[in-house]
């Protein structure tokens, strides 16, 4: 295992994300979760305001780096989320980045599409995904619980690598695609992301639920 920082000048804090050096996918820091972390400091910065006092949760949120870095910046409550084999080194994660932190950050169990455990959690003001499309059949249960856990006034934010290997295409176009049954979506311009952290193959989605 090792550490990789992740500085956010706005606040004077880094991110210290411990990561496997061997594991699944939600073992290490994914570029585009670096992307969307620094993405919301850009919206701190600005008069924005997402994460000021907010609820958030993070979905297979992996090392944590997303859902850190909003606890960082002022979210009153974030939830950390992932499978069971994922939640020790979120734990580890959770522990080392407290300081600085005024809100409460935990760590819990979701397995996407699973209603019992989508009930324990409140719906969020700010829901984010860093690199989320890996499987098919992960993305109507992906789906459902975003659905699921949004209220009208929720902001999902998404990040997302785009990647032309394989199955890759299809597997994000059937995720858009599922996700425009129930939100509108706003796609995030480059030169509104971070100077020195963005890149045009990470994209960033914000989505809205629909009135249904």
């Amino acid at each position: 295992m090792f550490t990789r920082e992740v500085e956010l000048e706005s606040v004077g804090r880094s991110l210290l994300l411990s990561q496997e050096v061997e594991g699944d996918v939600g073992c290490v820091v994914w570029d585009a979760a670096i992307v969307l972390a620094k993405y919301l400091e850009v919206q701190e910065k600005g008069k924005r305001k997402l994460l000021e006092g907010s609820t958030v949760i993070e979905l297979g949120a992996g090392t944590g780096c997303a859902g850190l870095a909003a606890a960082l910046l002022g979210a009153s409550r974030v939830t950390l989320t992932d499978l069971p084999d994922l939640l020790p080194l979120l734990e580890i994660n959770r522990v080392q980045n407290l300081s600085g932190v005024t809100g409460v950050v935990e760590v819990q169990e979701l397995t996407w599409g699973n209603s019992d455990q989508i009930q324990t959690l409140e719906t969020p003001d700010v829901i984010l995904l860093a690199d989320c499309i890996y499987y098919g059949e992960s993305l109507e249960p992906l789906v459902s619980t975003v659905k699921a856990l949004s209220g009208a006034n929720t902001t999902v934010i998404m990040s997302h690598e785009q990647r032309t290997d394989g199955n890759k295409p299809e597997l994000q176009r059937r995720f858009f695609a599922l996700m425009e049954k129930y939100f509108t979506q706003t796609h995030i311009a480059v030169e509104d992301q971070h100077e020195v952290y963005r890149s045009e193959d990470i994209l960033i989605h914000e989505f809205k639920k629909r009135n249904q």
